[in-house]
């Protein structure tokens, strides 16, 4: 039995609890390997792409399939349903939010203080880091978050 259980991880290549409790002929279940892109509606869609690749720094995307798009650096990426009758996201309307990861929250906050964005700091320093909340013009709420170094 443990030769067996052995071989099932070694195949799989990685040692989990998973892999140790479930029998070679459990098959492992597909997961997403992470977001390919975040697609929303705007009312001036050019406009909008300019201002993230202006002052976040987000590529627009390509006109062709040779050119790269954004790429983002390697870092935990958080998935969180929340209730309908939230007001995390500000109006009751709003479906949706955005968190990026930035290196320096309050070089971040003064670049976009100095183009005339309004970003508020929240003074709290979390066990999982430091955040700030701005909106893109056209209202939607972002997140900033500079994770805490573990």
């Amino acid at each position: 039995m443990i030769a067996r259980f052995s071989l099932c991880i070694l195949v799989a290549g990685t040692l989990t609890q998973a892999a140790i409790a479930q029998p070679c002929s459990a098959q492992a279940k597909e997961q997403v390997t992470g977001i390919g892109g975040v697609f929303f509606r705007a009312r001036d869609p050019q406009a909008l792409a300019e201002w993230y690749e202006r002052h976040l720094g987000i590529a627009r995307v390509p006109t062709n399939y040779e050119t790269q798009p954004w790429m983002q650096l390697a870092g935990p990426t958080v998935f969180a349903p929340f209730a309908s009758t939230t007001n995390y996201f500000g109006r009751p309307e709003q479906q949706w939010m955005i968190n990026f990861r930035v290196r320096d929250l309050d070089a971040m906050a003064e670049q976009l203080r100095a183009a005339g964005i309004e970003v508020n700091v929240d003074p709290t320093v979390h066990p999982n880091g430091r955040f700030a909340r701005l909106h893109d013009p056209e209202g939607n709420p972002i997140e900033l978050w500079e994770p805490k170094d573990r």
